[in-house]
């Protein structure tokens, strides 16, 4: 089997399986003579050697989703193995996250020239019943005669649609990119959307950049959209810019996406900023801080695969918006003292015995300053409570308030007043 591999409308490279159906890729060279080049991932370095299986196999397992359900149901359809991601990507890696596209042999000149670009209108019928299905079927993420052939990583349940000017919703092909992800809640947890959108928000009053969300209510379901950062319009052009998580960028399966399962830590994350990043001082102080924003919420799934780097048609590499945050805290079935992070903090995962020494020693091994570490979560402490009630009487007024939310502020000031606390003990608190 093989796949062009595109990036800015260009070939940038050819995928391929082996006879034991590994996967390969190796870029164009035309692709490394451009101007506009950057890699694939961090992981398959620019060259024109061959990349093998097993620096290939985590680049393209992060793009497709952690949803075995999906993916046993795409493999069914297409009569392909649901554990050969060439195989899959074939038939639903035209619109994937960042900048990359792969394309069947035969279709790569009408995908460059346009002429498969395209957009089916979705009418707010329609995507009340795609939404209902998504929420009521984790493996409903996309139509099989959808036009547009799209995969999204991660584990929830999510549809990825183009936002036309209007406001009116559309399946988009060719080289039109989607342009909004749309998450239904949650059926384990109330106020699911609610509470990631008041997250988010709540971290971009904190001045940490994250993803632009929004509540959308189409007849009686509801949604959190999140505009892509990974997509930007230009006049009445949308173009796809490049991203990867950082098990992509550290060359890591997704499902060992957990420190605690042997994933990345801070440490490693941070190890990729000050090597890669156009701003590495800043970008580490920002991945700090996001730690230490997850820690005082109760973000319980901040791993390595909601991390990202973006990569700036300018040629910059950043540390990209944050997405994906919630709080557990506010569910009165977590166990507070059980509750464990996805990194681990100095010496420990659990949320509830995490000292302030444990952040002394993140800060080192990121190679940060550790008293500085220890005056910046304090401040964070000091400020959240006060924005969360802010956040939280703006949310009511839009119409955007959810019972979920008054238990959530009540929780970040208990968890702020209890990291503050450990100021009036010994440095060892």
């Amino acid at each position: 089997m093989l796949l062009a591999v595109l990036l800015a409308d260009q070939v940038a490279g050819t995928l391929t399986t082996d006879r034991n159906g590994d996967p390969n890729f190796v870029y164009s060279e035309h692709w490394l003579n451009s101007e506009q080049m950057f890699p694939v991932s961090l992981s398959l370095p620019l060259t024109s050697e061959l990349h093998l299986g097993a620096k290939v196999s985590p680049v393209l397992w992060g793009l497709l989703p952690d949803n075995e359900t999906l993916l046993q149901r795409w493999g069914s359809h297409f009569h392909v193995s649901p554990r050969n991601p060439v195989a899959l990507l074939s038939y639903v890696g035209e619109d994937c996250a960042g900048a990359i596209q792969f394309v069947t042999p035969e279709r790569v000149s009408d995908v460059l020239s346009g002429a498969d670009d395209g957009l089916i209108h979705i009418s707010d019928v329609e995507l009340e019943e795609r939404l209902a299905s998504l929420r009521a079927d984790r493996g409903a993420s996309s139509q099989i005669d959808d036009i547009g052939q799209f995969s999204l990583a991660g584990a929830q349940s999510k549809i990825a649609l183009h936002k036309l000017d209007d406001g009116r919703w559309a399946m988009p092909s060719g080289r039109i990119p989607t342009t909004h992800i749309l998450k239904p809640p949650s059926g384990d947890f109330e106020g699911y959307v609610e509470n990631e959108m008041f997250c988010l928000r709540l971290a971009s009053l904190l001045g940490l950049p994250s993803a632009n969300v929004e509540k959308l209510k189409v007849g009686t379901e509801t949604a959190i959209c999140v505009e892509r950062y990974d997509r930007l319009q230009l006049g009445s052009r949308w173009i796809r810019i490049h991203q990867e998580d950082f098990c992509q960028a550290l060359g890591v399966m997704p499902h060992i996406k957990y420190q605690s399962q042997g994933g990345p830590g801070p440490s490693d994350l941070a190890t990729i900023i000050r090597a890669h990043s156009s701003e590495p001082e800043y970008d580490s102080q920002v991945l700090l801080m996001a730690l230490m924003y997850n820690y005082l919420i109760g973000g319980t799934d901040a791993h390595a695969k909601n991390y990202s780097l973006l990569f700036s048609p300018e040629g910059s590499i950043r540390l990209a918006p944050l997405y994906d945050i919630s709080s557990a805290l506010p569910y009165s079935r977590m166990q507070k003292r059980k509750i464990k992070l996805a990194m681990k903090i100095g010496s420990s995962y659990k949320w509830w015995d995490i000292r302030l020494i444990d952040w002394q020693a993140t800060a080192e091994s990121m190679h940060m300053d550790p008293d500085k570490a220890i005056v910046d979560i304090a401040v964070m402490a000091s400020t959240l409570p006060q924005l969360a009630v802010q956040l939280l009487e703006q949310f009511k007024q839009e119409g955007n308030g959810h019972p979920i939310l008054d238990s959530l502020v009540a929780e970040i000031h208990d968890s702020c007043q209890r990291l503050l606390r450990k100021f009036e003990y010994s440095p060892d608190a």
